[in-house]
């Protein structure tokens, strides 16, 4: 997977997909090599190019926070990736999860879950695994061939029919996964996963490769459903407190819109017989 040299790769990786005209340098494609060059990094964040070039290298992984802020000024990192980039050079303990000890959703949360009868709602574990869903998440995502959700999205075939802009989704799930894993790389469970998708999918092993940092919170999602058909949802991620790494993800429709009602047929369809019979008379009155 990863090297044991963390912070030279994410340095090198995001020096290679930073912008010079961003800094008001020539564009990238004057330049042998795509990105900016260890000097003009060296020189926006006020330090000798032997300095960075031995933070590169991995002959000194400790620089100062004065020394990190700078260079995610001049590699222009956004929030998560300017928390890794510390993270990575003053790497935090964290408490391991006991080996082939699942992780669970706590009995008050999946209440809440089925409260939200006309609202898609799931859960998701520190590696993106699906820990629980209402009845109508499970019927958006009834298409997951696993119970991993970056596994899906990489190798079933039906995830690109699903994401109508895939290419976008499958770069923020690379970058949440990141964003999770933090520092702490050499977790069994993480290794595995990373591994196994890197031998299988050329596009996850690319995306990985970028380093890229970015947790899921608010966004937009287009989708195909292979029953209701074209949704446009937007959806919160909210970090849940009383589980360290787990994020309830909630889906909803503008309301008065047709992704509304393709939702509402969604939530007819699945539900209970009783409870069908009681949306159909709704409907109809």
């Amino acid at each position: 997977m990863d090297s044991d040299n963390r912070l030279g790769d994410f340095l090198r990786a995001r020096r290679e997909l930073a912008r010079p005209e961003t800094h008001g340098m020539p564009a990238a494609g004057r330049r042998r090599t795509p990105g900016m060059r260890r000097e003009e990094v060296a020189m926006l964040a006020g330090v000798s190019t032997d300095y960075y070039i031995r933070l590169e290298q991995g002959r000194d992984k400790h620089p100062s926070a004065q020394v990190l802020e700078a260079l995610a000024n001049a590699l222009t990192l956004e929030e998560d990736a300017v928390a890794h980039l510390h993270e990575l050079a003053r790497p935090q303990p964290r408490r391991r999860r006991r080996a082939g000890r699942p992780e669970r959703v706590g009995p008050g949360l999946v209440r809440l879950l089925e409260r939200w009868p006309d609202t898609p709602a799931l859960v998701l574990g520190r590696y993106l695994d699906v820990l629980a869903c209402n009845a109508l998440g499970a019927a958006l995502f009834g298409w997951l061939s696993d119970r991993n959700l970056v596994r899906s999205v990489f190798l079933d075939p039906q995830a690109r029919d699903f994401y109508r802009d895939w290419q976008k989704v499958s770069q923020d799930c690379v970058a949440s996964l990141r964003a999770t894993a933090g520092a702490d790389l050499d977790d069994p469970r993480l290794t595995d996963l990373v591994g196994e998708l890197s031998l299988k999918s050329p596009d996850f092993s690319r995306l990985w490769a970028r380093h890229e940092v970015r947790g899921k919170t608010a966004e937009f999602k287009r989708l195909r459903h292979p029953v209701v058909g074209e949704l446009d949802l937007s959806y919160e991620a909210l970090t849940v407190n009383s589980a360290p790494g787990q994020q309830l993800v909630v889906y909803q429709a503008h309301p008065g819109s047709a992704s509304e009602q393709a939702l509402s047929l969604l939530g007819s369809l699945t539900a209970p017989p009783v409870m069908r019979d009681i949306a159909m008379t709704e409907r109809e009155r």
